[in-house]
């Protein structure tokens, strides 16, 4: 299984997905990629098989990857901050991956039914989904 995982801004959220990934799936190639340097040194600290920063990073390796993971932001042009472009988030929303997506209401993105919840309850829930996916 080769999964994607996207983050941006200090790449907390990417280093814990990635921390949580390898316990579970140590088979699994894990591509890390962020939105900006600082997120991927981090998310390659945490054990990514491999990364890169970037826009084109993001679109390019969306096409070759089993498994997208990420914060909701991800798939919303313009959002964390601005770090996601709208070529990012069409290159998520396109892809042929399935799509593991946490839902973190920042950035004026209020997703409704969803209960607010702790960073890894997220994390873990999300883990659990890709585990299943194998």
């Amino acid at each position: 299984m080769k999964i994607l995982v996207i983050d941006a801004q200090g790449g907390g959220v990417g280093r814990l997905l990635i921390t949580s990934l390898k316990k579970e799936l140590p088979e699994a190639e894990i591509i890390a990629v962020g939105t900006n340097t600082t997120a991927t040194a981090s998310m390659l600290k945490a054990g990514a098989d491999a990364g890169a920063t970037g826009e084109n990073a993001v679109v390019v390796n969306c096409r070759t990857v089993d498994v997208i993971v990420g914060p909701i932001g991800i798939a919303i042009a313009d959002s964390m901050l601005g770090e996601v472009t709208p070529r990012m988030a069409e290159a998520v929303g396109a892809s042929l991956a399935k799509r593991i997506l946490i839902p973190f209401q920042h950035c004026d993105s209020i997703i409704v039914g969803v209960e607010e919840t702790s960073v890894g309850k997220l994390v873990e829930q999300a883990v659990k989904h890709i585990v299943a996916l194998r």
